[in-house]
């Protein structure tokens, strides 16, 4: 059994730890999470990778790569995550639990304190970063934003979100603007590396067997260098009530042989820390989010008018998207389908294992996450910037006391907001 904690280090800087012996291996990650903005957003997704090439007690690949060796081969990766209006950097690292150490080493210290080198002190030339470093990750990072455009499915729901979110934090993708990041110079992240240890919320995340308190003691160590701030706070998430009076369409015409259609929709300001999401994640999963949804089940399988069609739902800012593939000339059709697919559920026309199958999906996906240490990192990093504490388990509770109507009554909050469309350049 998994005991669940969580304190504070320092001010702003919060240790969450979950104590079980189920791994073999311990998961430790270091995230800081700061405001979503288009001017620093590519600043910010380079700075993992840019501190992840060397330190200065290694200062190159090389050398970390045999301090990792040292911890069993243990691994740390930078990580780039978005969560909500919540841009999420750092680190995430994997290593042999102490409980496995064949001679009883202890790992876990070692761990954490080369996690902190990583952070707090990187290998640096004339008081900032080195130049060759620098350049080398922006060119990595560039190819990153410029390879998106490669996954037409991703590209889609990503296009529809800066068209549904133009001014609004939600519409900044988390690795930023190839323009700008081209522009940064090793003193300009610098600066904006500074401002970041300054001024981020600091969230860190143990799951192995180590005791809490030992835990905490090893990230105090590590962490002793970063600068004091009372004022470090948890970024917040900007909320729209409804859909403009009228859908925006974008269309972007490519040499594609499949046309993406995304549409986005307001949820009349429901979001994850409404008692009625629980509704709404469900709703979502009825409408699109399993394979015995509405979408799959009619729109895919027996119309036949999608090679694909799923609804996701993004939790803090309240908006559910659905993504489809489709024959350009199905466009209006399909549209048309999707949106009465939602009015089926509006009206409450859901079959007992349309709902209950998707229920369950939905509820052994939350136990499926206790499974995986990364996995069950991401759910509570998500939480963490949502200000909230409730569990897998807890949620999953929650729920399996939705009924039929509740599904219906938030699917009837479901506003049409946006359609994005990408066709082939003869469509």
């Amino acid at each position: 059994m998994s005991q669940v904690t969580r304190r504070e280090l320092f001010p702003g800087v919060w240790l969450r730890t979950v104590h079980t012996g189920k791994f073999k291996s311990a998961y430790l990650s270091l995230t800081l999470l700061t405001p979503l903005d288009r001017e620093t957003a590519g600043a910010n997704a380079l700075l993992p990778s840019l501190l992840r090439r060397g330190t200065a007690a290694h200062p190159d690949l090389e050398s970390l790569s045999a301090a990792l060796d040292e911890l069993y081969g243990g691994a740390i990766e930078p990580a780039v995550r978005k969560r909500g209006e919540t841009q999420c950097v750092g680190f995430a690292a994997s290593f042999l639990d102490d409980a496995y150490a064949l001679e009883g080493e202890r790992i876990l210290e070692p761990a954490a304190a080369l996690l902190g080198e990583l952070l707090l002190d990187p290998c640096t030339q004339d008081g900032c970063f080195r130049p060759d470093y620098t350049e080398g990750e922006k060119q990595n990072l560039m190819d990153r934003i410029r390879a998106q455009i490669n996954d037409k499915r991703t590209y889609a729901t990503q296009r529809l979100t800066q068209e549904m979110c133009r001014y609004e934090a939600f519409g900044v993708d988390k690795l930023g603007e190839e323009a700008q990041v081209a522009a940064l110079t090793p003193e300009k992240l610098w600066a904006r590396y500074q401002s970041l240890l300054r001024e981020a919320q600091v969230e860190l995340y143990y799951c192995g067997s180590a005791d809490p308190d030992r835990v905490a003691q090893a990230l105090r160590a590590a962490l002793e260098k970063l600068p004091v701030n009372e004022a470090r706070t948890a970024p917040g998430c900007d909320v729209r009530l409804s859909a403009g009076p009228e859908p925006i369409v974008a269309e972007e015409s490519m040499e594609v042989t499949q046309g993406k259609l995304a549409l986005g929709f307001r949820t009349g300001g429901v979001t994850c820390w409404e008692e009625d999401f629980p509704a709404l994640y469900l709703c979502t999963a009825v409408f699109g989010g399993t394979t015995l949804s509405k979408l799959f089940m009619n729109v895919r399988e027996k119309l036949s008018l999608c090679y694909y069609a799923s609804a996701t739902l993004e939790k803090m800012k309240g908006l559910v998207l659905v993504s489809s593939g489709i024959e350009f000339d199905k466009y209006q059709t399909a549209r048309d389908e999707i949106l009465a697919q939602l009015e089926a559920v509006r009206r409450g026309e859901i079959e007992d294992w349309e709902l209950e199958g998707s229920r369950r999906t939905l509820i052994s996906a939350c136990r499926a996450a206790l499974d995986d240490q990364g996995r069950q990192e991401d759910f509570w990093l998500g939480q963490t910037a949502a200000g909230l504490e409730e569990g897998p388990e807890e949620f999953a509770a929650r729920l399996e006391g939705v009924t039929r109507e509740q599904v219906a009554a938030a699917a009837g909050k479901l506003e049409l907001d946006t359609i994005y469309f990408l066709k082939g350049k003869e469509g």
